[in-house]
């Protein structure tokens, strides 16, 4: 009985509270309402714009058309008609990166030697507290200037990696310049770092772009900045300057000899067209070191290529690589090799399918490389 009795004091209670609640909740507000999901069209419709805007920008080549307009009556006319389109490129990138470099001497460290050449561990101030640091190769036997070749590895690797041992899939990238007697600088570019987390790549390029540069702009001025003091040493023929690299090395080869004339010779291995194949398949699925403004709506591979002719370009592409490594590639190579031919030097570019994997192909390399650099002395 008792039992009863609370439990319908209870009851009694939660009826004298929510009632006049209740009554409250119905009356009328003084104010304009309606269901917040009412609106709920309103954001799909939104997020429909969006995503339609973004397909526009994708196919919409009037911006391209504007800051590129090829000049084909002369080499000359021609590089002066992408001047626009190159600082464009360099904005999108924050390139040059802020700051110059520190007062004090380079270093060459004598590491060792082979019947082929000496070898040194350079180290070149680029920027306020930065320096380029490489391999520094001079082929023995020279009797005059030689070219100069710079050899960049890819990514995860190192010069030493590429160089040493066999150099695995580098194969002769790097020693190989030196047995035809080219001087070789081979730099060093950040992938890891004992003491640091494994992502320290991607969080100093994020943190770069926080701060107005990149980590692709700052690693195109330690080679360019290199430049400027190898190209002063008495071995090396400052007008034969090549750039080869494989994979990340391939794209830093890319880039870098679009924004660095003096490169007059360059072998891209197993990069070209490897972004926009991976964009194809998932538009946020790009390494956030490729992922600069306006990457695929006006500085796609082959339209960088337009800020390298009429200089000599051979791109690779390994038949039993990935196929993201090659297919897209093959789509887009006649777009770079159609500036070349506009302008009459159609001989200056090729893209080479060759047969292995994930490799940095010497047989041609060398070849197109020693066809425009000539004999050495």
């Amino acid at each position: 009985m008792s039992f009863r009795l609370e439990t319908l004091t209870l009851l009694l209670i939660c009826l004298a509270f929510c009632v006049p609640m209740k009554a409250q909740a119905q009356e009328k507000s003084p104010y304009y309402e309606e269901n917040i999901s009412a609106s709920n069209s309103i954001r799909t419709d939104q997020a429909r714009e969006l995503d339609g805007y973004i397909k526009h920008l994708k196919t919409d080549k009037s911006r391209l058309e504007a800051l590129l307009k090829p000049n084909y009556t002369s080499d000359k006319a021609f590089v002066a008609s992408t001047k626009r389109f190159r600082l464009a490129f360099e904005q999108s990138i924050g390139y040059p990166p802020p700051g110059a470099p520190e007062n004090e001497p380079p270093i060459f460290q004598p590491m060792g030697e082979d019947s082929i050449a000496r070898y040194f561990r350079v180290q070149i101030s680029v920027l306020p507290g930065v320096h380029a640091v490489g391999i520094y190769i001079i082929p023995k036997g020279l009797k005059g200037r030689a070219p100069l070749v710079i050899s960049m590895h890819g990514g995860g690797g190192s010069p030493e990696i590429a160089l040493f041992h066999g150099g695995g899939n580098y194969h002769d990238m790097v020693r190989g310049a030196a047995k035809r007697g080219y001087v070789v600088f081979a730099p060093t570019h950040l992938f890891h770092a004992e003491g640091f987390p494994n992502d320290i790549r991607n969080s100093i390029d994020e943190r770069m772009r926080l701060v107005g540069t990149s980590l692709t702009a700052v690693e195109i001025a330690k080679i360019t900045r290199s430049l400027d003091v190898l190209l002063k040493r008495p071995e090396i023929d400052s007008k034969r300057v090549a750039m080869v690299g494989l994979s990340y090395g391939g794209y830093y080869t890319l880039v870098t000899a679009a924004l660095e004339p003096r490169i007059t010779v360059a072998v891209s291995s197993c990069y070209y067209g490897v972004q926009e194949g991976r964009y194809e398949q998932s538009e946020t699925g790009i390494p956030s070191d490729f992922r600069f403004n306006d990457r695929f709506s006006l500085f796609n591979d082959s339209e960088l290529v337009a800020l390298i002719c009429p200089r000599p370009l051979e791109i690779q592409a390994g038949k039993s690589d990935n196929a993201s490594h090659r297919e897209m590639g093959k789509r887009i190579a006649p777009k770079s090799a159609e500036y070349y031919q506009k302008l009459g030097r159609g001989d200056n570019f090729r893209f080479v399918i060759f047969d292995a994997g994930h490799d940095f192909w010497d047989a041609t390399a060398w070849e197109w490389v020693g066809k425009h650099f000539g004999e050495v002395k």
